[in-house]
């Protein structure tokens, strides 16, 4: 059997935790920042954990993450 191949897109934005999870950056973080609050737009740096409703999917196209 071939080896599978990892979505490179995909790598390039979650990583793995230590317990497994995947993190993720959060969106609306890279233009139109004017009209954001300086709250708003410091809690947008912090990272998420993907929701556990995608995560079947991002195993399946991150094989070996």
């Amino acid at each position: 059997m071939p080896k599978m191949k990892t979505s490179r897109a995909a790598a390039k934005r979650f990583r793995k935790t230590g317990t497994g999870k995947l993190r993720r950056n959060k969106a609306y973080k890279s233009h139109i920042l004017t009209k954001k609050t300086t709250k708003r737009k410091r809690n947008l740096r912090k990272p998420a954990i993907t929701d556990k409703t995608n995560v079947k999917n991002m195993k399946k196209i991150l094989p070996y993450l």
